[in-house]
């Protein structure tokens, strides 16, 4: 049999990325935390921890931290069904794209009570890796799926449109966003996984190029995407609904008028996780509906 606290501590550990970090979130010492992981693999017979800055969870790490997060999960559920016993809030880890974050889901996680909430935030197109190597129970992602164990709900689209200043647009695309003013005027990207300015460039010029490249800020938030764009810093693939009330205003102009882009999203999370999660899925879908373009 496994000591859930051993196991809680190879979480920590591999979350919090060092010892310390995780003997201050479960409330020990850094030497027990050290003993307990001793212990656990010796019981494993392997590694279940890279020493590093930061420390990570080996294969077999990952697969054990997913057993614990599974237990908690059911543990609550069998609480939450048994009044006679009380009941701790658990702790759900979820992927979460950060547009989606800053726009719609957050409510959608304050709708439901009992549970506390550890998001990794990470792009749409790979926040489904995250489900696969078992380090969260749920994800909102880009990809439908089918994912061995899980089950896949289609949310909705959360539509982009590509935006700037209209002092920007005049100075960099005089003659509108042709191929060469792309090519030359600063955009702002998430990350280097981001490829919706990309994707809206090679949907917009007609190339047929895998890669265009482009000059891009690397900002990684979607509030500081919009005030990018506000003040002039570059142009940005920004969420309808946070540009909406910019465009009606004057402050933000389309590069190309009436254009946007979709992105499909799905939630997707574990079957054995699925009574836990049955109210955040409930308040996740519910949200979608009324926010996003079904």
């Amino acid at each position: 049999m496994l000591d859930l606290d051993q196991l809680a501590a190879l979480a920590a550990v591999h979350r919090r990325g060092s010892f310390d970090f995780a003997a201050a979130a479960l409330g020990v010492t850094a030497s027990a935390i050290s003993q307990r992981i001793k212990a656990l693999e010796e019981t494993a017979g392997t590694l279940l921890v890279r020493r590093g800055q930061p420390c990570t969870a080996t294969a077999t790490g990952l697969r054990l931290i997913r057993y614990h997060d599974e237990v908690a999960l059911l543990e609550r559920t069998l609480l939450v069904d048994l009044p006679g016993l009380s009941a701790g809030p658990a702790t759900l880890r979820i992927a979460v794209n950060a547009d989606s974050l800053a726009t719609w889901v957050v409510p959608a996680l304050a709708a439901t009570e009992g549970l506390l909430f550890d998001l990794v935030i990470d792009e749409e197109d790979v926040s489904q890796d995250w489900l696969k190597r078992g380090e969260v129970v749920a994800a909102i992602t880009s990809h439908a799926g089918p994912l061995q164990g899980c089950d896949t709900l289609p949310l909705g689209r959360l539509r982009f449109r590509a935006t700037a200043s209209p002092a920007y647009v005049k100075r960099w695309f005089p003659d509108g966003p042709t191929a060469e003013a792309l090519s030359r005027a600063p955009a702002v990207t998430f990350s280097d996984k981001d490829r919706l300015q990309e994707s809206w460039i090679i949907r917009q010029t007609g190339t047929s190029a895998r890669r265009v490249l482009f000059p891009s800020h690397r900002i990684a938030s979607p509030q500081a995407f919009l005030d990018a764009a506000l003040h002039g810093l570059g142009w940005s693939m920004n969420p309808e609904i946070l540009v909406a009330r910019h465009l009606a205003a004057g402050t933000l102009v389309e590069l190309v008028p009436d254009t946007h882009l979709d992105v499909a999203l799905h939630w997707q999370f574990t079957r054995l996780a699925a009574p836990a999660l049955a109210p955040v899925t409930e308040a996740i879908r519910r949200a979608a509906r009324n926010t996003l373009v079904q």
